[in-house]
């Protein structure tokens, strides 16, 4: 487990090599409470509620799973793992001590936290400087559970991530299923639209997919819209 902490935190201080993109991750995180903003203030125009949501509540709820999804930094897995398969560099994983879905996890695992912790504090700074009421849940057990739901979520995209860029052994490209996960889970996540504007029908049968857990219900016990 030591050396999997190692590999995470080696990866953690790249990120400060890389001070552009590290600048890029706090324009996005105050861009996204701006555009929150106007957006919802405009569909909200002459109306109290919309799915059961007021005004701030749907504002917290959309910049929380805004935040999540750009959390998820496991996507340049599979892009990684199919341009050395390709390339025929990937035979390097084989020969050092570690197992290799654990050290693309941990890779994934250390990018994430340095972005967490940079995005975390650049949007409280973006509510505090705004006067932007962010609604959130009271009972400590539902932010527990929303916590669990964030780390779980997280993990599967990972690994979801690993098993497509290992489709490179039978695919000569697999750009093609990378674009379909990119937009299919942006969209079943509830990072661009929520889901609760769908129909309970939709809404129904997404919940036999993973992708509903990964953002969407963790944002809503976040704000405490769900049980």
């Amino acid at each position: 487990m030591k050396k999997y902490l190692e590999i995470a935190k080696a990866y953690m201080k790249t990120q400060l090599i890389w001070r552009w993109d590290t600048f890029i991750d706090v324009v996005l995180a105050m861009a996204k409470v701006i555009f929150a903003w106007i957006l919802w203030s405009i569909l909200f125009e002459g109306k109290e509620q919309i799915a059961g949501m007021g005004f701030y509540t749907m504002i917290s709820y959309y910049i929380i799973s805004s935040y999540l999804f750009q959390l998820d930094k496991s996507s340049e897995i599979s892009q990684q793992m199919t341009n050395m398969l390709r390339n025929g560099t990937f035979s390097k994983y084989m020969v050092i001590p570690v197992h290799t879905q654990a050290y693309f996890v941990a890779m994934a695992a250390g990018k994430i936290v340095f972005s967490a912790c940079i995005c975390f504090f650049t949007t409280i700074l973006c509510f505090y400087f705004s006067g932007i009421s962010f609604v959130a849940a009271i009972n400590i057990k539902i932010l527990f559970c929303g916590a669990i739901m964030i780390a779980l979520g997280l993990l599967f995209m990972a690994e979801l991530n690993y098993f497509l860029g290992i489709l490179t052994l039978k695919f000569e490209e697999i750009s093609t299923f990378l674009m379909i996960k990119d937009n299919f889970s942006a969209f079943v996540t509830g990072a661009v639209v929520p889901l609760a504007l769908l129909p309970e029908w939709m809404l129904s049968g997404m919940r036999y997919l993973p992708f509903y857990y990964v953002t969407y219900l963790p944002s809503m016990l976040l704000i405490g819209k769900q049980g």
